[in-house]
């Protein structure tokens, strides 16, 4: 998520180098974020070549917001 909140759209190749995982991983991670909403999905042909471009949602952006509001007061309780 973090990826896709500082990019406007990522496609599927971006992300997988970025986050160095496999594609099968990557994939099923990408259809769970896309079922709750988070993820937007955009599919294209580049040439000839189908191309997917993944980017965050509202939802995904003020859930994934709130989830690193929780982290900060996690490691302020902490301290």
């Amino acid at each position: 998520m973090s990826a896709l909140a500082v990019n406007t759209s990522l496609d599927f190749n971006a992300l997988k180098a970025l986050l160095n995982l496999t594609d099968g991983n990557l994939a099923s991670h990408l259809k769970a974020l896309e079922k709750a909403g988070f993820v937007g999905i955009e599919k294209a042909f580049i040439g000839r070549k189908p191309n997917t471009k993944y980017s965050i949602t509202s939802l995904g952006r003020t859930e994934f917001e709130y989830h690193l509001q929780v982290l900060e007061q996690l490691i302020k309780s902490n301290k």
